[in-house]
C-alpha cells in the first residue's frame, strides 16, 4: 500500500505566529475569531505554501514589540519605515495598498482636485497620534492645513463630523466605510475624490534563522494570487 505524506518540507515545520492590531475591515476580533478580508489574503498565501498560521490580535505596540523581539514571527499590515527596516524582514510584494480619503457631510459644498493647499480655509478632524501618511502630516505640520479637532477613535471623529464640530474628516478609506456603515450614517456622509495619497502596507516577519527563505516564499505565492484573481476577489469584497 502507497502512504502518501506531505512534503518533508511541510511536514516538520512549527506553525507561524502572526500578529496585528484592531482595523476593521482589514483585520479585526471577532468572537474567538480572527477575520477580515487582508486576513482572509495571508492565510491563503500561506496556505498555498504549506504552512499553518496563528493570528493574534493585539494592540498596535504590542504587537511590534512581540515581532520585533522575536516572540511572534511576522506582523501585518504596516507601512515601511527605515527604523522599521532597520528591524524587520518585509515582503517586497504589498500586501495591502491603503488609501488616505477625505470625508464631508453629504450637504457639503468642498470640493477637492488633489491639492490640499485649496482646503485651508476649512477644519479638519483627525484622531490622536494617527499618520495619514506623508502628503497629509507635512502639511498639517506646516500649517497648510488647519486640525481643528483631535478625537481618541476613528468612531468618535465620524461622530465629530456628523455633530458638524468641523468640516473634513481625514481616514483610511475603507476604514471610514466601515465606521459609516456600523454607525448607519450613509445618507449624511459623502467621500471626496480623489484620495489625498495611496500607501502600501506590507507584512514583515522577524530575523530569525528559522524563517529564512519564508519571506520570498510569501511573496511569490501573493504575487501568484494576483495574478490568478484570487487576490482581487478577496479585495473587491471590502470596497464598498
Amino acid at each position: 500500500m502507497l502512504l502518501l505524506l506531505p512534503p518533508l518540507s511541510v511536514a516538520g515545520e512549527r506553525p507561524l505566529e502572526l500578529v496585528t492590531l484592531q482595523y476593521p475591515p482589514y483585520q479585526y476580533q471577532e468572537g474567538a475569531g480572527v477575520k477580515g478580508f487582508v486576513v482572509d489574503i495571508v492565510r491563503e498565501a500561506f496556505s498555498r505554501m504549506g504552512r499553518t498560521v496563528h493570528v493574534s490580535v493585539y494592540p498596535w505596540g504590542r504587537s511590534l514589540a512581540m515581532v520585533e523581539t522575536g516572540q511572534a514571527d511576522a506582523i501585518f499590515t504596516l507601512y515601511k519605515t527605515p527604523e522599521r527596516e532597520a528591524r524587520l524582514d518585509y515582503s517586497r510584494q504589498a500586501l495591502m495598498p491603503q488609501a488616505v480619503s477625505l470625508f464631508v457631510l453629504q450637504d457639503s459644498t468642498i470640493r477637492f482636485d488633489g491639492r490640499l493647499g485649496q482646503l485651508a480655509g476649512y477644519r479638519f478632524g483627525v484622531v490622536r497620534s494617527v499618520s495619514y501618511g506623508a502628503v497629509f502630516d507635512t502639511a498639517a505640520r506646516q500649517g497648510r492645513i488647519r486640525i481643528a479637532e483631535t478625537a481618541a477613535s476613528g468612531e468618535q471623529n465620524m461622530e465629530k463630523l456628523v455633530a458638524r464640530r468641523f468640516d473634513i474628516l481625514v481616514s483610511n478609506r475603507l476604514g471610514a466605510w466601515d465606521i459609516i456603515r456600523r454607525q448607519h450614517v450613509e445618507g449624511l456622509v459623502r467621500e471626496l475624490q480623489p484620495p489625498v495619497e495611496r500607501i502600501p502596507s506590507y507584512i514583515a516577519f522577524a530575523r530569525k534563522p528559522d524563517l529564512a527563505g519564508v519571506r520570498d516564499r510569501f511573496d511569490a505565492e501573493l504575487e501568484g494570487m494576483k495574478r490568478d484573481g484570487s487576490y482581487a476577489r478577496l479585495v473587491s469584497a471590502a470596497d464598498p
